[in-house]
């Protein structure tokens, strides 16, 4: 009981003596202020991003692959010049596919085209088409807000029907109900069956924003907007049992192999590219950002720390009396030791809180579709560097503090 009195009494102190020198206290804690705040500020931002740009992957699918052309890499397993030779995936490949895979829980062909004229009526907008087969909601879920999702009988049998995005309800039917209304697509009549829910911008736009997306059947699709060319994206979803999908990966290629009737000594002509690649290259590039921003803010917290102990060794010499009174009135030397601590600590932990505040406040500034958000880890985070390193500055002043002779201390002068 007597030790927790004198560690509130120590705190009492500190907080006393930082409150004596109010000019010297704000100029000790500026430099653990801004490396604080760069150290939360870039997290915070790298952190967002990285939350919007996988947000945005989660459209192209989890546990995905797609069958295509064109590897997405730079570079791929060939030279650059061998991928203009290769054939188009195309729907009879996804069809032969469909029917003989065995390791894939959905395959699915989709296809899409840009800057695509949307009209009812009177009212009009501009915005993206894509083409889907049956499972493809099973590959990338289709957020439905109200009506419903394509019937096997509408796909199967290429209906003019589509299920449109927010912002296309929004241009086409302001303050109405979009669901069995038809609209024009590129001059073409559907009928809408389904509103998708509202999403918003995003880092990454595939094909279009996402709001401002129509699908229809790819049978209509390729009706209105192939011209004949049957070149698709296949989209195949492994089972969770298939870790790393190593076991569908390898199915594909030997079905496509087959399907292309090519010979064990000759190339694969197509790519299988896997979104989890993506995300893994997206991560490695935000772990060299938080590195970045470590190397910036560790330098401004170590320019704060020496200047908190420096302030706490000029504290230090100008109390060496009331130090020397206080042991001779039988003041341990924990107590001591504890009242500059705490003032170290304290200094830089309102520095940190500073630092962690300007950083908040950066939050509520309006980006457009993009925000900041700052994680409690984060605040967390900030907080308890900007403690360490109080507590470090400030180790070797009270050391000396609590070591004094108090004869010595009070004799000085």
């Amino acid at each position: 009981m007597v030790f927790i009195r004198q560690v509130i009494e120590s705190f009492i102190f500190a907080w006393q003596a930082l409150k004596s020198n109010i000019l010297r206290t704000t100029l000790s804690l500026l430099g653990v202020t801004v490396g604080i705040f760069a150290i939360v500020a870039v997290f915070t931002i790298v952190d967002s991003l990285e939350k919007n740009v996988k947000e945005s992957l989660k459209e192209i699918g989890d546990r995905v692959v797609y069958v295509q052309k064109w590897p997405w890499g730079f570079g791929g397993e060939y030279a650059w010049w061998k991928y203009f030779r290769w054939p188009e995936p195309n729907y009879n490949e996804f069809r032969f596919l469909a029917d003989k895979l065995e390791n894939a829980e959905a395959v699915a062909v989709l296809d899409a085209r840009g800057s695509i004229d949307f009209k009812h009526g009177s009212n009009n907008g501009k915005g993206s088409v894509w083409g889907i087969t049956q499972d493809y909601n099973k590959i990338s879920e289709i957020e439905i807000e109200s009506g419903r999702y394509f019937t096997p009988l509408e796909t199967n049998t290429s209906k003019n029907v589509t299920i449109i995005g927010a912002k296309v309800a929004d241009w086409l039917f302001p303050g109405q109900d979009p669901l069995g209304q038809v609209i024009k697509i590129a001059g073409n009549k559907f009928t809408v069956i389904g509103l998708q829910k509202r999403k918003g911008s995003s880092m990454l736009e595939f094909n279009g924003k996402a709001d401002e997306k129509c699908y229809i059947p790819y049978g209509a699709f390729a009706k209105y907007f192939s011209s004949g060319r049957m070149n698709v994206d296949i989209a195949v979803k492994g089972f969770e049992r298939d870790h790393g999908l190593q076991e569908l990966e390898a199915e594909i290629t030997g079905l496509m192999r087959s399907k292309r009737a090519l010979k064990p000594r000759d190339e694969n002509n197509f790519s299988i590219n896997r979104p989890d690649a993506a995300a893994k290259a997206i991560d490695g590039m935000f772990a060299v950002l938080t590195l970045a921003g470590w190397i910036i803010g560790s330098f401004s917290i170590l320019v704060g720390g020496f200047g908190i102990a420096n302030i706490m060794f000029v504290s230090v010499r100008e109390r060496t009396n009331l130090i020397g009174i206080q042991k001779s009135l039988g003041a341990k030397n924990y107590f001591i030791l504890l009242q500059f601590l705490f003032e170290a600590i304290m200094l830089s932990l309102v520095g940190g809180l500073v630092g962690v505040l300007l950083v908040y406040l950066i939050t509520l500034i309006p980006l457009g579709e993009f925000q900041l958000v700052m994680k409690a880890g984060n605040i967390i985070l900030g907080l308890g560097v900007s403690s360490l390193i109080g507590m470090l500055s400030g180790l070797i002043p009270a050391m000396m503090a609590s070591r004094m002779d108090p004869v010595v201390a009070i004799r000085a002068k």
